[in-house]
């Protein structure tokens, strides 16, 4: 028990720090070891959306302000309508190919994106917010790493990384909260995840101010290439995994 709670509170730090500076990738980071950690995917995946949900909820508290709604509600509704839906399939999917498929993209659009960026203009149409929801709530649902999909949207539609910051953390609240409901719906939210949640609360507080000086010393163009660098990372980290199973 004693090395559940050190590991937890570890892996929290990490995980919220990565979610303050670049503004995802916190079930990236905790997923990576969190589910050997548990006793199921089910409540590895609702313990780090609810932790991770309590660092959007820090962020969004501090950036309220920059939040357009309009850039935001499509891709939000679109992602809550889908991550439910897959939460409700979760206990009959076979994850070894997704994970490989899932690894491949990523790692590929990673590149893409890196090499590419500064061609590419991502427009704020309905057609681009539902593709990226969509995508987002099939990571979302699934795997607890609903980031990459709506980041690669946000980074490149938002004006500056303060409003970037802004809506990505609302949207990670928000959709954390549905997804959370979801899981607590089908037995996922446990004793074991309450418990969790305390040991790792105070590891979100400590990465949150470590995370949130870092953001204040990274230009929005250094913040994009380690956004698609992390997407490429955790690209890798599915195809890892995939080739243990």
């Amino acid at each position: 028990m004693d090395s559940m709670i050190i590991e937890i509170f570890l892996l929290s730090i990490g995980a919220s720090f990565v979610q303050r500076t670049t503004g995802f990738g916190f079930g990236i980071f905790i997923m990576t070891m969190l589910p050997a950690i548990m006793s199921s995917h089910g409540e590895a995946t609702t313990l780090s959306g609810i932790l991770a949900m309590t660092t959007s909820l820090i962020i969004v508290i501090q950036k309220y302000r920059f939040i357009v709604w309009r850039r935001l509600l499509p891709i939000l509704l679109t992602f809550i309508v889908v991550s439910i839906g897959a939460i409700f399939v979760l206990k009959r999917m076979e994850y070894s190919i997704l994970n490989i498929l899932l690894g491949i993209t990523l790692v590929v659009v990673s590149i893409y994106f890196s090499f590419f960026s500064k061609r590419i203009k991502v427009k704020t149409t309905l057609p681009v917010q539902i593709t990226a929801g969509t995508l987002s709530g099939l990571m979302g649902g699934f795997f607890g790493m609903q980031g990459p999909p709506a980041v690669l949207y946000f980074v490149n539609s938002e004006k500056d990384k303060e409003h970037y910051l802004a809506v990505t953390q609302t949207y990670f609240l928000v959709g954390n909260i549905m997804m959370t409901i979801a899981r607590a719906y089908n037995g996922f939210f446990t004793t074991t995840v309450s418990m969790g949640y305390i040991y790792g609360i105070t590891g979100v507080v400590i990465g949150n101010l470590i995370g949130a000086w870092v953001f204040r010393h990274i230009t929005g163009s250094l913040l994009k290439y380690i956004i698609y660098a992390y997407i490429g990372i955790s690209g890798l980290t599915f195809l890892f995994e995939a080739s243990h199973s």
